[in-house]
Order: C-alpha cells, then structure tokens, then sequence
C-alpha cells in the first residue's frame, strides 16, 4: 500500500480545503505530542475522503484557516473516532470549529460495543490490526517514519466505511437520533484553560491540611517551571505520587526527605535540593494566607434521596441490560443524584433537569418515574 501525500504549503492546503467543500462526507483525525511536549499541539492531521487519504503537516504549514470553512459547514459530514479531545486541540491551536459531526465512538456505544477504542473496532469490524508501537510516538519529529505515516493514515481510511455499518445499525435499533444529539453537544466542548492554583487540578489535594495545599502548590509550580524548561510533561520531571507524598510529610531536610514514601535515592538525588527549598518555601506562607481547598457547599444526608438514589440504580441495572448498553452510557451517576433529588412524579417533571438530555426523557422518562413510583 503506497503511503498518502503529506502537504506542507498553504497553497496546496488551500487547494485540498476547496477539493473536501465537494465531498459529501471525510474522516478526520490529528496527532499530537502530548506526552513529549510541556504544551501539547497538533502535529499532524489526517483526512480520508471515499478515494483517497491525505496527511497535513500544521508543523510545516502554520495558518491552517484554508480548512475554517469546511469543517465548519454542517452540510458536510465529519467522521472522527472519540472526537472530544481531537475538537478540543483544534479550536485551541487553529481556532477551527467542527460541525456536521458523526463520531463512530459514540455509535459504538449506543450500539452496545464492549470495547470501543479504534483498534477494537477496526479489528472487529474489517480484521484491521493497527500497529500500536506509535500510540506513544513523538509525533513533532520531523521527518516522520514510513512506519508512522502508515499508521497515521490507518487511523481514517476505514472510519468511512465504518460510519456506514454503523449508521445502519442505529437506524435498525431507533438509536441515529439519540446518537445525533450527542454529535451536537460534542460539537460545543472547548479546552478548559481556567488559571487559578495548581492543586485546583491535582488529584487527591482535597485530602490536605491547608499548610499541606501552601507546600504542595509550591512543588507543582517547581515542577510546573522545570518541566517547561526541559520542555516536557510534568510527569515525566516527577509524578503525582512522590510529590503528594512530599506535601504530606514536609520533610526538613535531606534525610527526612529520603524517607518519604515513593521518593527513590534517584529521586532525592536528583531533586532533593529543589524540593526542600519549594517546601520550606510552603512553610514559610503566613497563617493568614494559607490556600482553602474549595469543598462547595456541603450536602446534607437525606435518607429520602439515599433511598431514592438506590432504586434508581437498580433500575438502571435492568434498562441497561434491556438496551444492551453499559450503565453509564445509559445514564451516569449524577444525573441519577439529580433525578432522586428532584423527586419527579411524572415525566413532565424531568423537562426541569437542564443537564438531562432529550433521548434520555424519551426512552427513560417513563421507567424512571415507575421505578421511583414503586419504591
């Protein structure tokens, strides 16, 4: 199998941009360096129209405001497989929107799919076994490896033939609009870039005494600055678990500090000066100024809403079983919280869950009002 074009040049760029405003419907899919890089960017993108499959380089190219225009256009079909990330990178770094959306990972799981990741669903679906030695390659290395490109291009060639099989099957089991409605809100999602502290965004800093958040901060924004310097993730400068551990025990010095939990001698040679010097810093941080971890509003126990929130997941159980569809795909948890909070008497009461979508009202609407009835 030849390997696809790449283009570098706007002006080619903006000649295929006008050649995919003729196709009816094109996959879509991008690479990233998300795990080699301090700030993750898209380096390649992939298209596959029904007679070819060209790869785009926005590493070479830069301004890729040629391909606004159509994958905006709702009047052409987009495929991508678990597009929530892919969206996300796209309107960060390029500013593009998608409309026109048929995610084939979501119509995998409205149709019940055990497993839902591409590889699975290629191997099930064509006997297609992606060559999986790329999922963690460095993909802003130029030039690409024959063998990346192979895979790169893999990752959309068949997605149109799969949409095809797919789609059928939704109309077959009444599921297309249910699937539809889902397009439309993935269409929407945006990257968060919200500031604020960083332990905001660590897991397992809610369970800190306030020094703790002071000391644990200054570590994240060490680790923060390092990894920047080195150009690289945060993790791979020190992962989660050694810095937590670090915060808990605030060691004082470098004997207590190799005695921390997770800290190897690697470790505590290597970062053991920088990380007694963030957390003295923690330390330092007057009484008055200590971080608040915010916890909301605590919610009060109610053993009505306990009570309801169990029939509800036992029903749950049993509507899943019927559609064939896992739990959470059917209805998550805090909708559920929602619905037992709300204590609706009939479907019409549900019209006032905002975060409810319409499917769920409509094929669930009236087995969750029976279940809640019964109980």
């Amino acid at each position: 199998m030849s390997l696809p074009p790449i283009l570098v040049d706007s002006s080619a760029l903006a000649e295929f941009a006008a050649q995919l405003h003729r196709e009816p419907v094109f996959a879509v899919d991008l690479e990233a360096d998300s795990l080699h890089s301090y700030q993750d960017k898209v380096c390649l993108l992939q298209f596959s129209t029904a007679t070819a499959t060209v790869l785009v380089d926005p590493l070479a190219i830069g301004d890729l405001s040629s391909l606004k225009a159509v994958l905006a256009d709702e009047a052409v079909r987009k495929v991508f497989h678990a597009a929530d990330y892919d969206i996300r990178c796209l309107y960060r770094d390029f500013g593009i929107e998608i409309n026109g959306l048929f995610d084939t990972m979501t119509a995998c799981q409205f149709l019940g799919e055990d497993k839902v990741g591409l590889a699975d669903i290629l191997n099930k679906y064509f006997g297609v076994k992606l060559d999986k030695r790329y999922q963690r390659a460095d993909w802003s290395k130029r030039p690409l490896e024959e063998g990346m490109v192979h895979y790169a291009a893999e990752d959309t060639r068949h997605l149109l033939q799969l949409t095809e099989q797919l789609e059928a099957q939704l109309v077959a089991k009444g599921r297309l609009a249910w699937a539809k409605e889902e397009f439309a809100l993935l269409e929407q999602v945006r990257h968060n870039s919200t500031g604020g502290p960083l332990f905001l965004r660590f897991k397992k800093a809610n369970l800190l005494e306030r020094r703790q958040l002071a000391v644990l901060e200054e570590l994240l924004q060490w680790r923060n600055g390092e990894a920047q310097r080195r150009n690289c993730p945060p993790f791979k400068v020190l992962n989660n678990a050694p810095l937590l551990e670090v915060a808990r025990a605030m060691p004082a010095n470098m004997s207590a500090l190799s005695r921390v939990e997770d800290m190897v001698p690697r470790l505590t040679s290597r970062y053991g000066g920088s990380l007694l010097t963030a957390v003295e810093v923690g330390c330092k941080v007057p009484e008055e100024e200590l971080p608040v971890y915010p916890r909301g509003e605590p919610r009060l126990r109610d053993p009505e809403v306990d009570s309801r929130m169990a029939l509800l997941k036992k029903w749950r159980v049993g509507a899943a079983r019927k559609l064939e569809m896992d739990p959470g795909i059917v209805i998550n948890n805090t909708m559920l919280e929602e619905i037992a909070r709300h204590k609706p008497v009939c479907v019409e009461d549900l019209a006032g869950l905002k975060t409810m979508k319409n499917w769920q009202r409509l094929v669930l609407g009236k087995g969750i009002v029976e279940a809640l009835r019964a109980g």
